[in-house]
Order: C-alpha cells, then structure tokens, then sequence
C-alpha cells in the first residue's frame, strides 16, 4: 500500500529543498518561533550544526546569541500579519568572535495547513560593506582636513609671496633714486614695475585654487593696474571685452602676465605727456582657439630699425605665449598698436 505525503508535508518538503538551495542564509520558523529548518548556508556562515536547528527556539539556537528582543519582535509582527516591516540592521556577538554586522529582513509566508502561519528570516551580513563604509567616511573626513591645511598653507604662502614682492619692489625702488646713471635707473624702474606686475596676477589668483573666469579675472586685473598708474591728470580709459570662458589657473598666470605687461608698456609709451587714450584688452574665442589681444590708440609703434634690440618685455610676452601653445603679432590699429596673442588650441573650457 502507497502512503501519499498530504499537501502540506509536500509544500514544507520543497520549502526545504528551496531554502538549502540559497546562498543567503534564511531560517523558516513555525508559529511558536521554533526553526522549522534551516539552509546550509546559515549552518555555514555561523557555525550552527543542522541538527542543533531545527525545532530550536531563538534561546536554544547557539549559545543563545539570536536570543535578543528586537529580532523576536519582528518574528512575532510578521506572524501578526503587519505589512510593515522594515529591514533591521544589528550587530550580533558570539562568544570572544568579534561583533558581525546584519542585515535582518522577515516574510510571512502562507499558513501551512497543519503548521499555521510560517515566517522566513532572512539574514546578510554586511560587516565588510559597513565597514568600508566607515573607512571612507574616515578618509572623506581626512581629506576634508587636508584640503582645509592646503587652504590654510596656500593662503599662509600667499600672504608670504605678497609681502616678499612688496619688499623687492621697494627695495628696486630704493635703489632708482639713489644710481646716478640715468640707463641703470630705468632698468630698475623696469624691474620695479615687472614685479608689480607678479604682484598685481598674484593678488587676483589668490581666491583660485582651480579653474578661473577670464572675464572677471581680467576685469579685476586692469581695474587693479589702473588705479595704481592711470592718474587723475591722465584721462586715459582702460576696458576690458572677454568672452565667457574658463582657464586653469596656471594658464590665468600666463594671461596675467602678458595684459599687465603689454597694459603697462601701453601706459608708458603709446600716450606721452597728458595724452589722452583709450586702452582695450580682450580675449576672444574663435573655435577651435582664442586671441588675447591689447589695443590702444596712442601715437603707434616706432618704425622697425635693423639696430634695435628686443626689448625685455616684448621676450617675457613671447616666452609666456609660447607656454600658451600661442603666437604673438603686433598690428597697426591706425592710430595706435594692436597687440594679439594667438593660440589655434581650444582653452580648457568655453560656453
């Protein structure tokens, strides 16, 4: 005679099968709470014999470290038939093992004919994830104070960099008044403006620390260079016409560099005695490239002559173009000189 299993000794027999299938742990518990079984991922990842499982409690399993109140209140919502039901995250010590963190998700299942209600357990452990997760969180905050030291240093250096140009402009300066010879105090007076020059681009790009607005950048730079050598007796205007675009800050040094030179050469020769002027510094973006350019309307450029020597200006604007990718050419702009930085590249970023 052929016994034939009923229909809920059937559904718990591939309930089994299925759940010692899973890689992810799961205990399958009665009405009572007691394990009806258990998969053998859950044997394996926390050291429980199978026999030592089933028909358990949550105080027999282990050494009765599954025993905490949280866990049994979920168990006993779900077999209440609550439809909220959270994920719980806990740590869970066994013996002189080191706490490991989980991941506790319950289910209802549908009532077993014989059993009741059935609830499934299912349990992650996310030790290693939790802990990654704590060791970027540590790094993130430790980059947070280095960037917070950078800036400190970068504006420590900064202010040290000013007070170091300051101090050789005055000294150059100094020196001027006191040679005799007329050829060495315009040397001097050279190198006093070109240091003002390094001081003036450094001033601006202190609040830089990446990328920089041309436009803006430009703008504080002339209005800068203006008010130290357009005086009032001068009525000489300065403007600035800059395209939206955006360079690196070391390419914005470049940039400075040239304007304050070319800007300042124009002061100082493209309008003699009370003169009046207009001088115009743009920057414009023709894809795939840009021009810097610096025109003014003053009394032009002299002629070329075979004997004269280029200038040290006109070597420190062509060494600065040529770390831009850039050409220079200077134009007639009738009246006046148009002096125009060229570079066939796209700068790093336009809109």
């Amino acid at each position: 005679m052929v016994t034939i299993e009923s229909r809920g000794e059937l559904g718990l027999s591939l309930a089994r099968a299925l759940i010692n299938t899973s890689h992810l742990p799961l205990l399958l518990f009665d009405r009572d709470l007691r394990v009806v079984c258990a998969s053998r991922s859950f044997s394996s990842a926390f050291d429980i014999a199978p026999h030592l499982t089933d028909g358990r409690t949550l105080d027999d399993l282990g050494a009765g470290e599954w025993a905490f109140p949280q866990l049994r209140e979920l168990l006993e919502s779900a077999l209440a038939g609550s439809l909220d039901i959270s994920p719980y995250e806990t740590d869970l010590s066994a013996g002189s093992a080191a706490p490991r963190r989980l991941m506790l998700n319950v289910q209802r299942l549908d009532d077993d004919r014989d059993r009741g209600p059935l609830v499934m357990l299912s349990i992650e452990d996310v030790t290693d994830s939790r802990r990654a997760d704590g060791q970027i969180a540590s790094l993130l905050l430790e980059k947070d104070d280095l960037l917070r030291e950078r800036a400190v240093l970068l504006q420590e250096m900064q202010h040290r960099v000013a007070n170091s140009l300051q101090i050789i402009a005055s000294v150059l300066l100094l020196k001027a008044r006191t040679v005799k010879s007329e050829e060495s105090r315009l040397h001097l007076r050279d190198a006093h403006d070109r240091v003002m020059s390094v001081a003036a681009v450094q001033q601006h790009l202190q609040a830089s620390l990446g990328e920089v607005d041309v436009g803006p950048y430009l703008t504080k730079l002339c209005g800068s260079l203006g008010s130290s050598m357009i005086r009032d007796s001068r009525p000489i205007r300065l403007d600035v016409r800059a395209e939206a675009a955006t360079v690196t800050s070391r390419e914005a040094v470049s940039l400075g560099l040239i304007v304050t030179e070319l800007v300042i050469n124009a002061l100082k020769h493209a309008f003699p005695e009370t003169r009046d002027g207009h001088i115009v510094v743009a920057y414009e973006l023709h894809p795939p490239g840009w021009t810097l350019s610096v025109t003014d309307d003053g009394v032009g450029r002299p002629p070329a002559s075979a004997t004269a020597r280029v200038g040290l200006g006109t070597s420190v604007v062509e060494a600065l173009a040529r770390q831009l990718g850039a050409e220079v050419a200077v134009l007639d702009a009738g009246p006046g000189a148009r002096i125009t930085i060229t570079c066939l590249e796209p700068p790093p970023h336009h809109h």
